[in-house]
C-alpha cells in the first residue's frame, strides 16, 4: 500500500489524476472513475488519490460543485478483488486497521468538501462504488443502474466506510437494514422510491443531467451552499433547538456576503441575480 507520488497540483483545472479523469468547466469538475474493462473498480492508489483531490477542493474557489461518474456504461464495480481483497487476506491487524481507516478517509474527504457532490449513477455501483455515491450529496441514476452494499457477500459486516450512518438517513432504518444485511441489489426505481436517487433518466442522458445540475448549483451562492452543506452534516448530531439556534448564525454569516446585497439589488430592480461567490 506504498503512497503513490502524485501530489494534488492548484488549480484543479490543471491537475492531471493519475487514476481517474477530471474536467473543469465552468466551475463544475467532473470526476471520471475510468477503468471500464473491469467496470472502474477501485485499487489502494485510486482511494488515496481521491481522498486527496476532495481535501483539495476546499482550496479551489474556481471549484464549485463536483460531479462524479463512470467510464463504460458502469459507475464503479468497488474494491478489486485482486488488487485489493487478495491483498488484504494476507495482511495482520495493524495493516488492515490502516486500509480501512484509509478507506473511511475518502468518506471523511467527501462529507467535509465544501461543494455539494453530484454522483451520476449508470450500470454496476457496488461496494465501494455504493458508498461513493451514497457519501455524494445527490444522486441522479440510469435507467438499469443497481447499486448494493456488497461487504456481507465477502464475508464482512454492513458497517463499512460509514454506510451504518450514513445510508439509514438517506433511505430510512429498515429498507438500509435490508440492503446491508443481505448485499442485494437496489434497483434505480427502488432507489428513486425510496430516496435514494432524486431522479432517473435515460443512460446517454445521465451525466448531462448531472452536470446540469452541478452547473445550476454552481451558479447560486456559492458561501451559502457551502454553508447548506455543512449544516446539513452538522445537523444530524444536534437537538431541534440546538439546529435552529446554529442556523440561526449560520444564516446570520450569509446575510453577511456580497451575495446577499446582490440578490436584493436584482430583485429590486427584477432582475435575475448573478450571483459571484463572496
Amino acid at each position: 500500500m506504498s503512497r503513490p507520488a502524485n501530489p494534488v497540483t492548484l488549480p484543479l483545472a490543471d491537475y492531471s489524476p493519475k487514476h481517474f479523469l477530471l474536467a473543469v468547466v465552468g466551475g463544475v469538475a467532473t470526476v471520471t472513475l475510468n477503468r471500464p474493462e473491469r467496470k472502474n473498480p477501485l485499487t489502494f492508489e485510486s482511494y488515496r488519490e481521491l481522498t486527496d483531490f476532495f481535501r483539495a477542493c476546499a482550496m479551489d474557489d474556481e471549484v464549485k460543485t463536483i460531479v462524479v461518474s463512470g467510464a463504460g456504461g458502469n459507475f464503479s464495480s468497488g474494491g478489486d478483488v485482486f488488487e485489493i481483497i487478495g491483498p488484504l487476506v494476507q495482511m495482520d491487524t495493524k495493516g488492515l486497521t490502516a486500509f480501512t481507516r484509509m478507506t473511511g478517509d475518502l468518506v471523511k474527504a467527501m462529507r467535509a468538501c465544501p461543494q455539494p457532490i453530484v454522483a451520476a449513477v449508470e450500470g454496476i455501483c457496488a461496494g465501494a462504488g455504493a458508498i461513493i455515491a451514497m457519501a455524494s450529496d445527490l444522486r441522479i441514476a440510469a435507467t438499469g443502474a443497481k447499486v448494493a452494499f456488497l461487504f456481507n457477500k465477502v464475508g464482512l459486516a454492513g458497517c463499512d466506510m460509514g454506510a451504518c450512518a450514513i445510508l439509514p438517513r438517506i433511505i430510512g432504518q429498515s429498507r438500509a437494514s435490508e440492503l446491508l444485511y443481505t448485499g442485494r441489489f437496489m434497483t434505480a426505481e427502488e432507489g428513486e422510491r425510496w430516496g435514494f436517487f432524486s431522479r432517473i433518466v435515460t443512460p446517454d442522458a445521465v451525466l448531462a443531467q448531472a452536470q446540469l445540475l452541478a452547473k445550476q448549483i454552481s451558479d447560486g451562492p456559492t458561501f451559502a451552499n457551502t454553508m447548506t452543506k455543512r449544516m446539513l452534516a452538522m445537523e444530524w448530531a444536534m437537538s431541534v433547538e440546538e439546529a435552529i439556534e446554529a442556523e440561526a448564525v449560520a444564516q446570520a454569516l450569509c446575510m453577511t456576503t456580497e451575495d446577499f446585497a446582490r440578490a436584493f439589488e436584482a430583485f429590486s430592480n427584477k432582475r435575475t441575480p448573478a450571483f459571484q461567490g463572496n
